[in-house]
């Protein structure tokens, strides 16, 4: 009760002490200072948040330890696991890096960070620090909050692997492991005054062991060697006879109206035209329809010759064709016999 007496007399006298001399800054050169400190402490927070980290790892380890190691079907660690119970945020570590994340995440606490720093920042003293420190310090709650992030995630992930290795068969399997290599031990040590170390046991152990050769005695494999041949060589060019191109034109509708008017069309501007010429002028709509009706109507309207003709055209799946026909000749004099019948 007096020392919360006295606390308040001191507060009431601080308080009329405001009210009488109003509040007081330091000096600039000893605020440039100050600041200059809180600058050096906040960045080696990067460092202590890093051995913060490594202090929950050692702690999740620990946890893990005790419950390997814990006597009877449950022990402290494992009660207070399936209860619910938080033991890395609850560990004295845990609190106190609990009660910073707070300040940073808590909207009203967080405010008066970021205030409190605009305030120094703007105090005539600032414009003496380099461009580097007026960064950090604006960008100060930026970092806190990324390093400490790191930090909270890092905590979260170590109390979830801990609940799910307790409610998992891992946990079973390992304490099972656990408790059967120290029931070795025991035995070992309980055997340790009865037999010898160089003692001879009826026991025979074979141990396994690998054929050592030599490099140059393995070949390596060549996949280019088992390679099958792929590839495919061109065919040889189809001969078309004017017997194949009468049997052709009994099975299949040829649209010779417009091979006719195609032919009237070419005849009206040179004298004599042949099939590889038209179908390089008009594309065969028909693919090679259009080929088999310009034999059939050049062996009925044409000249016809000895010699052969290697003719080329664009099939329906955009692939080039060729076939070797009849030489036939269109002239200009049967134009008339071309007319349609």
């Amino acid at each position: 009760m007096a020392a919360l007496v006295a606390e308040r007399e001191r507060i009431e006298r601080e308080i009329q002490a405001l009210g009488r001399d109003g509040v007081k800054t330091l000096p600039d050169e000893r605020a440039l200072e100050r600041t200059r400190e809180i600058i050096a402490l906040a960045e080696e927070l990067a460092g202590d948040f890093r051995n913060v980290r490594d202090e929950f790892d050692r702690l999740n380890r620990g946890l893990r330890q005790s419950l390997m190691e814990s006597e009877g079907s449950r022990g402290d660690v494992l009660e207070a696991l399936f209860a619910g119970v938080d033991l890395i945020s609850q560990s004295e570590h845990g609190k106190t890096f609990t009660a910073f994340w707070r300040l940073l995440t808590d909207g009203e606490q967080s405010a008066t960070l970021i205030e409190s720093l605009d305030d120094v920042t703007s105090r005539p003293f600032a414009r003496e620090l380099e461009l580097r420190e007026r960064r950090f310090l604006q960008n100060l709650t930026a970092t806190l909050m990324a390093e400490g992030g790191s930090v909270h995630e890092v905590v979260q992930q170590f109390a979830r692997s801990l609940k799910t290795f307790v409610q998992s068969r891992e946990f079973q399997e390992q304490r099972r492991l656990h408790s059967l290599l120290k029931e070795a031990q025991q035995a070992a040590l309980q055997a340790r005054d009865g037999t010898r170390p160089n003692a001879a046991l009826n026991y025979s152990l074979t141990l396994t062991s690998s054929r050592i050769r030599s490099v140059s005695q393995w070949g390596l494999h060549d996949p280019s060697l088992s390679v099958t041949d792929s590839s495919m060589p061109d065919s040889v060019a189809s001969e078309l006879g004017l017997d194949e191109v009468e049997e052709l034109v009994r099975q299949s509708e040829i649209d010779f109206r417009t091979l006719r008017s195609h032919l009237r069309e070419a005849l009206t501007s040179v004298s004599q035209v042949t099939i590889g010429q038209m179908l390089e002028r008009f594309p065969a709509e028909q693919g090679f329809g259009s080929v088999v009706g310009y034999v059939a109507l050049g062996a009925k309207y044409g000249e016809l010759t000895d010699n052969t003709e290697v003719v080329c055209w664009v099939g329906g799946d955009g692939n080039s064709r060729k076939a070797k026909v009849p030489a036939i000749y269109f002239v200009w004099e049967r134009i008339i016999e071309l007319s349609d019948e």
